[in-house]
């Protein structure tokens, strides 16, 4: 099963017709805590044929995917592509700017940074528009289910935000970003009424939370 996705995924960027493909994808968006981050990872699909393909068995849109798995996937990804770049906006810049703004912004500056290795460029989700200083790219709904570069980008900006929140929490540990790496739940909602937001909480989100 597992081996039939990750081929799906690889015949998608193939289609495109070049040797190099940067996907680009977001973690974090919907967090009430901590940065959004943004990768961008260029394949070159030439290596990923035969047993090259097999360290990558599982890709898939990383909501999808445990923690050990996204982990695992994380190497193979680093040892697969051809460049892997990061990008990551702290809460403030988000309040300064916006959350969708700043995420365009973001995903426009990985993008760049793929150019010129990269032949072909995809987003997942929407066009960025004029808000980010972008290369031509190709915006693909839905794509981390459907793109393998975009896959191994959400991967990739998963776990380096994730990390983030672990060692957020060892700062800020009244809050459990451990465990709810920054998004709302009932615990993170009561911690945030017992000791209101700490420095890293989107201020401008408008959580009920913040109403103590």
């Amino acid at each position: 099963m597992g081996a039939d996705i990750l081929a799906k995924l690889i015949r998608h960027d193939r289609q495109f017709g070049v040797r190099y493909v940067a996907g680009a994808d977001e973690a974090g968006r919907g967090s009430l805590a901590g940065p959004l981050s943004v990768a961008a990872v260029v394949l070159d699909l030439e290596r990923l044929r035969g047993p090259q393909m097999r360290a990558l068995a599982g890709l898939r849109d990383s909501k999808q995917c445990t923690p050990p798995v996204r982990e695992r996937l994380l190497l193979a990804v680093l040892a697969l592509s051809e460049l892997v770049v990061v990008e990551t906006v702290p809460a403030g810049e988000i309040d300064r700017c916006g959350l969708h703004k700043s995420n365009l912004q973001a995903l426009g500056r990985a993008l760049a940074g793929c150019v010129p290795t990269a032949q072909v460029c995809l987003v997942d989700g929407f066009s960025l528009g004029a808000v980010a200083e972008a290369p031509p790219h190709t915006a693909i709904v839905g794509g981390d289910d459907k793109s393998a570069a975009i896959a191994c980008a959400s991967i990739v900006a998963k776990v380096v935000r994730d990390r983030m929140m672990r060692r957020l929490d060892a700062l800020y540990p009244a809050y459990g970003f451990a465990d709810h790496v920054g998004y709302i739940t009932g615990a993170h909602s009561a911690a945030v009424r017992l000791h209101g937001p700490c420095a890293v909480h989107r201020r401008s989100f408008q959580a009920a939370c913040y109403q103590r």
